[in-house]
């Protein structure tokens, strides 16, 4: 009986760690995302361009620029 009741105990702060600990990294993720989103906003978007469609665009070149470099590793 003893046992059940430090394992209840613990699983209740497990929880409660657990729980906080996910806020907190939610708030954060948040954050960082709307800074991220303000900064694509200001500096990266083009006439028209929506955020989400800028992001896109930053992926894809990013994603040739990075191919185009294991190119040229590998021909050397």
């Amino acid at each position: 009986m003893a046992k059940s009741k430090l394992i209840k105990a613990n699983k209740k702060i497990e929880n409660g760690v657990v729980g906080g600990y996910k806020k907190i990294e939610d708030t954060v993720v948040g954050s960082y995302k709307q800074v991220e989103n303000k900064f694509v906003d200001l500096y990266l978007t083009r006439d028209g361009e929506s955020v989400e469609d800028a992001q896109k665009r930053l992926s894809q070149e990013n994603k040739k620029r990075r191919e185009d470099l294991e190119k040229q590793k590998h021909q050397h």
